[in-house]
């Protein structure tokens, strides 16, 4: 089964910077912001709340601790302030699963931390350590360093598709300072492509391989919530149509 996954709870106060509300009945799990690069505690409490009252599995989404950047700068961190900014953040949004009832599914680093750990497999051994601890799975892009230190720490690892950013030739989401964004039909072409072909094409044009067993979508684009309906029914309708 293919799932639909959203970042969310990235809002400061009273500033808001997604379509949480929105995506919430179109999403099967949510990643929220612990604090670093968005999301407050009182944003944590209700954003943990309004997915359990429609049912969807809650991940942790630690960044950077970049509010100007949104964690979108990369920075120098070696492995033990990576395992500690992670394990801080994590540890904060269970503290509320837990004083709401709920637990943790998952962890997937945000921005550039993501294309960090994609990169070097000896920062992402220091969010595989805090996975164990909390025997959850990570989320991240397959045949990345991601993926080999997940499989080689014995941490459940589940291959991401972004629809709505570009890749390059390594396999690496390209994470910019503000988010582009693609018409509905070149995002429903190129996810029905990543599913069916288990491909997409690069900035260089290249065919890179895939695999696809969630689907994120970026909260914050305008389009959001029209892009998680193209997500689910493009789901749909190869589901229909596999034998």
């Amino acid at each position: 089964m293919i799932t639909v996954n959203a970042d969310m709870g990235e809002a400061l106060g009273i500033h808001s910077f997604g379509n949480d509300l929105e995506l919430l009945p179109l999403v099967d799990t949510i990643n929220v912001a612990c604090g670093f690069h968005s999301g407050d505690p009182t944003t944590m409490r209700q954003t943990i709340n309004a997915a359990r009252e429609h049912g969807v599995t809650i991940g942790a989404h630690p960044g950077l601790p970049d509010l100007v950047g949104f964690g979108r700068r990369e920075m120098k961190l070696d492995k033990s302030e990576v395992r500690d900014l992670v394990q801080y953040q994590v540890g904060a949004l269970v503290g509320f699963l837990d004083a709401a009832g709920g637990s943790l599914h998952h962890i997937k680093p945000h921005g550039a931390l993501y294309g960090m750990l994609a990169r070097d497999e000896d920062l992402m051994d220091a969010l595989c350590d805090v996975a164990l601890h909390y025997d959850v799975p990570v989320l991240g892009l397959p045949g990345t360093a991601h993926e080999r230190t997940a499989h080689r720490r014995g941490v459940p690892f589940v291959a991401e598709f972004y629809a709505d950013l570009s890749y390059g030739d390594d396999g690496i989401v390209v994470v910019e300072r503000h988010g582009k964004q693609r018409t509905p039909d070149e995002l429903a072409d190129r996810l029905r492509a990543a599913v069916t072909t288990g491909s997409v094409t690069t900035t260089t044009g290249n065919n890179l391989p895939v695999r696809v067993e969630s689907v994120c979508i970026h909260s914050d684009l305008p389009a959001a919530p029209a892009n998680a309906r193209i997500a689910r029914d493009i789901i749909s309708e190869i589901l229909r149509t596999q034998p």
